[in-house]
């Protein structure tokens, strides 16, 4: 009777040391799980001073920065930047979308056979921001108006109420950049691991493109390390220095995954991708008022 229990015994002491392995192994590659680092979510966040954050992919906020700079380039208030925003979030997703209703293209889902322009033309995000502005100019005093009257003068939309859903998101970026909010917009994007080729070149043909040209000078830190500064000022010559430069700095940000840049330095305050939003810049990447530092 005795000898006939081993066995059973055997048994369950080998079911028990397996299970045993198997919660270990589960832990461990739990653990393992755990110690890698997460993917990049690709996603931008702009935060308002009452702490709520609001989000864009970076390929929405790389459009949002184009927008802003353009605003910036022509002297139009945040306002103005709030409303075109929240027009092409609801138009197009912000996204430069080859399609719409009818004949309907691009941002702002502009039609050639209203006269928006070519059908090339108002797939141009350069031309159809300048295109949107131009009409809500127009407008008087629509920087006092409700988003969805000043959208809707300017979209003649079929639902005009809908443009009021994305005003909160788009103020939120729009302060950002602008520079009105600091150090407020921060995009998750994987780090490189390695410097962009032709950094120089494609942030220069970026802000050509955005701000309609500034000097952009390549400088060695003390570290032996190779960067751009961009002279804000230059861009923003309306408003003060610091403005300037968090606004040209947070468009940096905004679209760094479409430039490759990976260090942004405003004052002493420094955007890495691979790290979680603004931390203070080492001492010798700090820079002075209007200077933005790109690396």
């Amino acid at each position: 009777m005795g000898d006939r229990a081993r066995p059973a015994r055997r048994a369950a002491v080998t079911v028990a040391t397996f299970a045993f392995v198997l919660a270990a192994g589960v832990l461990a590659v739990g653990a393992f799980l755990d110690a890698r680092p997460a993917a990049a979510s690709l996603r931008c966040t702009a935060t308002l001073p009452d702490g709520s954050a609001h989000i864009l992919s970076s390929e929405q906020a790389n459009n949002a920065a184009l927008i802003a700079a353009i605003a910036g380039t022509r002297e139009l208030p945040a306002r103005a930047v709030t409303i075109a925003l929240a027009t092409a979030l609801q138009e197009s997703k912000l996204v430069n979308i080859d399609h719409g209703d009818r004949d309907s293209l691009g941002l702002f889902q502009q039609r050639p056979s209203q006269g928006w322009g070519t059908a090339a033309e108002v797939m141009d995000p350069v031309h159809s921001t300048n295109a949107f502005f131009d009409a809500l100019v127009t407008i008087q005093a629509y920087e006092d108006m409700a988003i969805t009257v000043a959208a809707q003068a300017v979209q003649r939309s079929a639902y005009p109420e809908a443009y009021g859903q994305h005003e909160t998101r788009s103020r939120a970026f729009a302060s950002a950049l602008t520079g009105h909010s600091q150090a407020a917009l921060a995009c998750d994007l994987e780090a490189l691991e390695s410097p962009t080729a032709d950094l120089a070149g494609t942030v220069t043909a970026r802000v050509t493109r955005d701000w309609g040209g500034a000097p952009v000078t390549a400088v060695t830190d003390s570290a032996g390390r190779d960067h751009l500064v961009v002279a804000a000022p230059g861009l923003l010559p309306a408003v003060d220095a610091v403005t300037a430069a968090w606004s040209v700095g947070q468009w940096a940000v905004a679209s760094a995954e479409a430039t490759g840049v990976s260090t942004v330095v405003v004052g002493d305050r420094i955007w890495q991708r691979g790290v979680d939003g603004w931390h203070t810049a080492p001492t010798e990447l700090v820079q002075a008022a209007g200077s933005v530092l790109l690396g």
